[in-house]
């Protein structure tokens, strides 16, 4: 009998669907949570019977479960652990753990991709087109390169998961993959995929004017307390408010925390290790620990949230060389402007700081992490030029 221990999010259920797929009635699948895998995979390795097959996909065992993991194997049982993470490429060490982040082709894998690519291989199923397609949705998803590819089909994917129990959304792909030609949403399913973006769309209007800005350590962080919808929030609030680092979004209630980032120079699987958690660069989690809930719980709960940018203007223009206007809980004016070498001074209430950029965007991110300025409506920089 297989044994399959795989993440609770749509890569994780990937892994669930393609094991269905390949081992019919002789897996048994069970979802798990980051903080519960290690403890589930324990209590099995204690009742497990030689002849069982352990696996464990999208997600990786602390140390006490690889001594485990290792002694099963040695006394003759079966085990495999696939994952992509950064974090669990120490396990690669075993013979029994396969764990890789990149493709040949330099992009990034997904579980639920390298799962596949390992049943086909193994004969343990037989290559399918419709597979191949809802596997690549998946990883497209998970690596966020759907955002790249502008793949909304891939999106669509996640928002299904997350909007029906996993065993209806298992069912349900499992059904149309042994039984359609190519991967398309359904009529109902589309019905429901389009009030939900709008339902969506609503959501991260409303978070994105409860955002506070915290530094911690080396960077500056955006925190916002949300429950639902983590990766387009991440994604969106990242955008909204480029300045920050990184996005922690904030469970209380699961005592979790999810971190977000779109920069490239920014690597938030390193920021989730420090409290014990992990991921990809742009995209991990960890739990909320008590030296975590100080640093973002209790740093930003008395603070104001980060003012939006105007939007619309039609003077007061981000770029524009004649400079354009910033305002701050101070009440002071920061004027940012291109001089005569190409270069981006700050005015500070009429007085020009030392510090000069070389890019617009450079003196943007300056004057907001520093002073957490945002850009003025067209009717107060009217006033402010007439002003002289």
């Amino acid at each position: 009998m297989y044994h399959l221990f795989t993440h609770n999010d749509l890569d994780g259920v990937g892994c669930g669907i393609v094991a269905k797929l390949a081992f019919g009635e002789e897996v048994v699948v069970s979802y798990n949570s980051i903080g519960r895998l290690n403890q589930n995979v324990a209590a099995f390795l204690e009742q497990a019977k030689i002849e069982d097959t352990l696996l464990v996909t999208d997600l990786s065992v602390d140390e006490d479960n690889e001594k485990a993991i290792s002694q099963f194997v040695e006394d003759g049982g079966k085990a495999l652990l696939i994952d992509h993470h950064k974090s669990a490429l120490h396990l690669n060490e075993h013979d029994w753990a396969s764990v890789t982040v990149e493709q040949e082709d330099g992009k990034q894998t997904a579980a639920t991709s390298l799962f596949y690519q390992y049943a086909v291989e193994k004969k343990l199923l037989e290559p399918s087109r419709i597979v191949a397609e809802f596997v690549e949705l998946v990883r497209q998803y998970d690596t966020w390169e759907w955002e790249v590819n502008k793949n909304l089909t891939a999106k669509r994917l996640n928002d299904l998961f997350f909007m029906i129990p996993i065993e209806e959304f298992e069912m349900k792909i499992a059904h149309k993959l042994s039984t359609a030609e190519s991967f398309t949403f359904d009529e109902v399913e589309q019905t429901l995929l389009d009030v939900e973006e709008s339902r969506v769309d609503r959501y991260i209007n409303r978070k994105k004017r409860e955002v506070y800005q915290a530094t911690v350590g080396p960077h500056t962080a955006g925190v916002v307390h949300a429950e639902s919808y983590h990766s387009e929030l991440g994604n969106e609030l990242s955008k909204e408010f480029s300045h920050l680092d990184y996005i922690a979004i904030l469970m209380v209630g699961s005592k979790r925390i999810s971190f977000r980032t779109i920069h490239d120079d920014i690597d938030v699987s390193e920021v989730a290790g420090k409290y014990d958690g992990g991921g990809h660069q742009k995209a991990a989690g960890c739990t909320m620990s008590e030296k975590a809930y100080s640093q973002y719980v209790e740093k930003t709960f008395f603070a104001e949230p980060i003012k939006r940018d105007a939007h619309k203007n039609q003077l007061n223009i981000k770029e524009s060389p004649e400079g354009c206007l910033y305002s701050t809980r101070e009440k002071q004016d920061i004027f940012i402007y291109e001089d005569e070498e190409e270069e981006w001074i700050v005015e500070i209430n009429g007085k020009q700081q030392k510090k000069t950029f070389d890019t617009f965007g450079e003196a943007d991110k300056y004057i907001k992490r520093k002073y957490a300025a945002w850009l003025t409506h067209d009717e107060r920089y009217e006033e402010f030029v007439n002003r002289g």
